[in-house]
C-alpha cells in the first residue's frame, strides 16, 4: 500500500511525527520561528485521539521542568523552542542528563546572540555540542536538513534517548523549520500501557512504595565519591554513544580534490553549488554531518586524507569549523570558513566564490 505524501512545514512534520510516535506529552512555550510545533499540537488535539497531553506553559524554564518530571516517571515527553528559549532551559537540560532522564528536545534556531533576529541561523552549535548547561555532559544532537527528516528524527531521538536514558536534541536551523516540503509520515506507534512503562523504565519513579522504597529521581549527589562515580558512569555513556551513533551523508568524496563540510539546510545549498563546480570540472565532495554529537571525525579525517583544501560552510560565525579542524591529522591543510549571519542565507554562487579562494590560496 503506497504512503501518503502531504505538504507540510518543518515544524508542522515535528507535531505530527510526535503524535504518530505515541508521545505522551509535550511542553512548550511560543517563540518564532518553531511557534508551529505548539500550534500545529493544538490543532490536532491529540488529547482526544492518542491521550497526548500538550501544554502551553507559563515560560521555557516552566516548560523544561515539566519535561524533567514526565521524564521521571518513564513517558515519553518533549518540548520545542528557539534560541533564547533554549538558552533559559538549560538548567533543567543539565538536570535531565544527570538524572540520566531521556527526552526530546527541538531547538528551531533564530539569529543572536540576545534576541537577536527572528530569521534562520546556525549559531547554538556551540550550546548543543557541549552540552549548553553547567557539568560534563553531552545531548546526542541531530541535525536534519529536510521536512522529512524533521518528522523522522522525532522517532529516533526518541529511541535514542530511551536506549542511552540521557536526552537528545533535534537542532533545525529556521529555514527547515519554516519551508515546506513533502513528507511522508511515519507509521503510528502505539502508546507504551503503564505495564510496558514499568518493564522498559524500571528506574523511574512511580509515585507510590507497592511495600518497597519508591524510586527517587535526582541530579543531586553530596557525596564527592558518588558524585565522581556518576560522572565516570555518564562518560562511559557518551564513548559508547561515540562508538555506535555516528551519522553522516557523503557526496562526491571517492574523488574529491576538495572538500565542504556543511550540517543543515546550509548543507543543500552547498550541493548545488559543488554540482556547479563540477561541471566546471572541479572535483568537489560533501560531508554533512547529520549527527553534530557525536561528531563523525573519523569520516572527515579519512576523507581530509585526499583533498587539498576543505571548506566548513555554516550560517554563523564559525562553530563547526572547530571540530573539523579537530578532525584532520594534517597540521597544513589549508582549512577556512565561510558563513553568512543576521538571517542571511547565502546562495550557491557566494559558496562557490568562497571555494574559488580556497583553490587560489587566498
Amino acid at each position: 500500500m503506497s504512503k501518503e505524501v502531504r505538504l507540510m512545514k518543518g515544524n508542522e512534520a515535528i507535531a505530527h511525527a510526535a503524535i504518530l510516535y505515541g508521545v505522551d506529552g509535550y511542553f512548550g512555550y511560543p517563540i518564532t520561528p518553531q511557534s508551529e510545533v505548539l500550534e500545529t499540537l493544538e490543532a490536532e488535539m491529540p488529547w482526544n485521539t492518542t491521550g497526548m497531553v500538550v501544554l502551553q506553559a507559563e515560560s521555557e524554564v516552566a516548560s523544561i521542568n515539566m519535561v524533567y518530571g514526565g521524564a521521571a516517571t518513564g513517558k515519553a515527553v518533549m518540548t520545542s523552542s528557539s534560541s533564547p528559549g533554549i538558552s533559559l532551559m538549560q538548567e533543567g537540560i543539565s538536570y535531565l542528563a544527570a538524572s540520566e532522564l531521556p527526552a526530546l528536545i527541538v531547538n528551531v534556531m533564530r539569529g543572536g546572540p540576545g534576541l537577536g533576529t527572528i530569521h534562520p541561523s546556525q549559531s547554538d552549535y556551540f550550546q548543543a555540542t557541549r552540552g549548553g548547561g553547567h557539568g560534563d555532559y553531552h545531548l546526542i544532537v541531530l541535525a536534519p536538513a529536510s521536512v522529512q527528516e524533521m518528522a523522522d528524527f522525532v522517532a529516533l531521538g526518541f529511541d535514542l534517548a530511551f536506549k542511552y536514558r540521557t536526552p537528545s536534541m533535534i537542532l533545525a536551523d529556521g529555514v527547515v523549520g519554516q519551508m515546506m516540503e513533502k513528507v511522508v509520515l511515519p507509521e503510528p506507534r502505539p502508546r507504551r500501557t503503564e505495564q510496558q512503562i514499568a518493564e522498559q523504565c524500571p528506574w523511574a519513579a512511580t509515585g507510590h512504595s507497592a511495600g518497597r522504597k519508591p524510586n527517587v529521581v535526582t541530579s543531586l549527589e553530596l557525596d564527592s565519591a558518588l558524585m565522581e562515580k556518576n560522572n565516570e558512569r555518564f562518560q562511559e555513556t557518551y564513548r559508547l554513544i561515540e562508538r555506535n551513533e555516528v551519522r553522516y551523508e557523503a557526496y562526491h568524496t571517492d574523488d574529491a580534490e576538495y572538500l565542504i563540510v556543511a550540517f543543515g539546510s546550509i548543507a543543500r545549498i552547498c550541493l548545488k553549488a559543488i554540482e556547479d563546480a563540477r561541471e566546471k570540472g572541479v572535483k568537489v565532495g560533501l560531508i554533512r554531518p547529520i549527527t553534530l554529537w557525536p561528531f563523525p571525525y573519523d569520516a572527515i579525517r579519512e576523507a581530509s586524507k585526499h583533498v587539498k583544501g576543505i571548506l566548513v560552510v555554516e550560517l554563523n560565525a564559525g562553530q563547526m569549523i572547530e571540530d573539523v579542524r579537530l578532525a584532520v591529522a594534517d597540521p597544513n591543510m589549508k582549512i577556512r570558513h565561510f558563513g553568512r549571519m543576521g538571517g542571511i542565507v547565502p546562495n550557491p554562487s557566494e559558496i562557490t566564490t568562497a571555494l574559488n579562494l580556497i583553490m587560489t590560496n587566498e
